[in-house]
């Protein structure tokens, strides 16, 4: 008996993820009570570090002043591209539907600007701590000298990354004077390769997928004791670094007066390539919102490697490749056909469920919420769209006036004109000949 056949009978979804059909998988240990290896004492640190750093990050990125330093995305309400969406779907959604608008993230334009960016301020406190007087009470802009220039040229970092995680690790420890390597895989976009090098990062491309570039990577940082590798398969500082939207996400829920209980759900449809930013971010807000907030993965078809390493138990032992996947995707933060070690295991009891979707749904909503609110994002960005109608399909009280509906934007603000007008034109075929 192959693996496919043994996972089939086992798990009989799995044969609908080897022939590519979408999918919507709801996970049945959610709720359980679990141990977690984190706590909300650890957001709460991460939370006072992001705050530490805020007057450094004003200080050299002057697209944060008007936040202090603050690195943080509106909550958009779509009442037009909710009326697209009900005028495109058999069933109409009733609740509220909002953006969560990552793609407006500054620095680097995504929802990597919250792990990435995170896990180097984290890098570079340790370093200066370990070598200087700076201390926790200290003003963070003195990291701006030349002195601290002058120590972290002495270090490293190193990443490997589909795109987005490299832009963000990237241009932040740049910034601060790092040697920075950057491992990307062949579903990079070379905009981003490009942007990369003009900032000064070194950019070394493999013609392979992004789990056997990670481990070139991090073969590679091993050598070398002053450098530091950022792991995106299993990182605990990328994680946490994620798990703050959770607070900030509760004080614009205040603002706008969304009620989260019993009947007041609040369901958010995440897109997941490895896995590591929407289980960070569901596990702040789990943990800091309550039982009542409720997260969906949203993977491709050709590379839904959370959901199968979840359905299958299997977690980061198993890969879409295993099942004859071929891992290929449009949607390039996305293509990643091994989950993190951290995902399956933390989101066991967190998530409440999967779905799948096939690539030319996304450049449609790519299309609409352009024509509807305004508003650009990538094509793997606009994959939360994709999971609305399965949900509500599986859960119809979900489908309630009560409800809130948060598709997060994960990226998109820092593509050139010349890629968001092909993947619009993609799009707009795409809605014509339907």
């Amino acid at each position: 008996m192959t693996i496919e056949q043994s996972l089939v009978t086992k798990h009989p979804q799995i044969s609908q993820l080897i022939s590519q059909e979408p999918i919507f998988g709801q996970n049945p240990d959610y709720g359980q009570r679990a141990e977690l290896p984190f706590s909300k004492a650890d957001i709460f640190d991460a939370v006072a570090r992001w705050e530490r750093f805020a007057p450094y990050l004003e200080r050299v990125f002057p697209e944060t002043a008007s936040m202090h330093g603050v690195i943080e995305s509106p909550l958009i309400e779509l009442d037009q591209m909710k009326a697209q969406w009900n005028a495109d779907h058999h069933q109409s959604l009733t609740g509220k539907l909002y953006l969560k608008a990552d793609n407006e993230l500054p620095i680097s334009g995504s929802i990597k600007s919250r792990g990435g960016i995170y896990e180097v301020l984290k890098f570079a406190e340790e370093v200066a701590m370990a070598h200087t007087d700076l201390a926790y009470m200290d003003d963070y802009s003195i990291l701006a000298t030349d002195q601290y220039k002058q120590l972290f040229a002495h270090y490293g970092i190193a990443v490997a990354s589909t795109g987005n995680l490299a832009l963000s690790v990237g241009i932040m420890a740049a910034t601060f004077g790092f040697k920075t390597t950057v491992y990307m895989s062949h579903d990079a976009k070379q905009w981003k390769k490009d942007k990369l090098r003009a900032n000064g990062v070194t950019v070394m491309e493999y013609q392979t997928n992004f789990s056997e570039v990670v481990s070139i990577a991090r073969t590679a940082a091993q050598k070398d004791p002053t450098v530091h590798f950022i792991d995106d398969e299993g990182s605990t500082d990328l994680f946490l670094g994620y798990s703050v939207a959770a607070v900030r996400l509760q004080e614009q829920f205040k603002q706008r007066h969304i009620k989260v209980d019993r009947t007041h759900p609040v369901l958010v449809y995440l897109p997941a390539g490895v896995g590591g930013s929407p289980s960070g971010v569901t596990f702040g807000l789990k943990t800091i919102i309550g039982p009542y907030i409720h997260a969906i993965f949203c993977e491709p078809t050709h590379v839904p490697s959370v959901t199968l390493g979840m359905m299958t138990g299997l977690n980061n032992q198993i890969s879409v490749y295993d099942i004859g996947l071929d891992g290929l995707t449009a949607a390039d933060g996305l293509a990643v056909g091994r989950p993190s070690r951290l995902a399956g295991k933390v989101m066991r009891t967190l998530l409440f469920g999967c779905a799948t979707f096939e690539d030319p749904t996304i450049y449609r909503y790519v299309t609409q919420l352009t024509d509807t609110q305004e508003i650009t994002v990538e094509p793997s960005a606009a994959a939360g769209f994709t999971a609305i109608e399965p949900l509500i399909d599986h859960v119809p009280a979900f489908n309630s006036a009560n409800a809130t509906h948060i598709v997060w934007a994960t990226g998109g603000s820092m593509m050139p004109e010349s890629e968001r007008q092909v993947n619009y034109a993609k799009g707009k075929a795409l809605l014509e000949n339907k």
